[in-house]
């Protein structure tokens, strides 16, 4: 009988750190391709993007420990940020499609923030809304100290005198 030799299991830090090996180079990968598509890092332990990040689709980051995005960042779908521990977003922030920034800690969005679908704000301590702010679908503010304070007419009046635009509902 041949005797088997058993390795060692790997231990759970090995495990963690090789994970966020394999999605680094998933995201070197996605960068050298071409950026074309969705970038989903869901449930990922990567905790910072490169600089110059420019995602074709969506990038998801739900539920992963970034803290902050990088510099000049463009996405060209939905932008993803539910249950992050992100805290600000990045200046001229262009998002073409959805944004989603419930349950985060964010307290202020950038002057001429541009969404080209709905933004959703539900859970976040947001008392202001920016300088240009243009939302191409509906704005979302259930559960925010702005939906406490102010009806849906007074916040869409508060948009257009700082020189921006909601094209459909906002919802409290």
């Amino acid at each position: 009988m041949k005797k088997q030799i058993l390795k060692p299991r790997k231990t759970g830090e090995q495990r963690k750190r090789n994970y966020k090996v394999s999605i680094e180079k998933r995201i070197k990968r996605y960068i050298k391709d071409g950026s074309k598509g969705d970038l989903n890092l869901r449930d990922s332990p990567v905790e910072k993007l490169p600089d110059n990040l420019k995602v074709g689709g969506s990038l998801g980051l739900v539920d992963t420990p970034i803290k902050e995005l990088p510099d000049n960042l463009k996405v060209g779908g939905d932008l993803d940020l539910m249950d992050t521990p992100i805290k600000e977003l990045p200046d001229n922030l262009k998002v073409g499609d959805y944004l989603y920034l419930t349950n985060t800690l964010i307290k202020g969005l950038p002057d001429n923030l541009q969404v080209g679908g709905d933004l959703y704000l539900q859970n976040t301590p947001i008392k202001e809304l920016p300088d240009n702010l243009q939302v191409g679908g509906g704005l979302y503010l259930r559960n925010t100290p702005l939906s406490k304070k102010y009806s849906k007419e007074e916040i869409r009046s508060m948009i257009e005198e700082k020189g921006g635009y909601v094209k459909r509902n906002i919802f409290l």
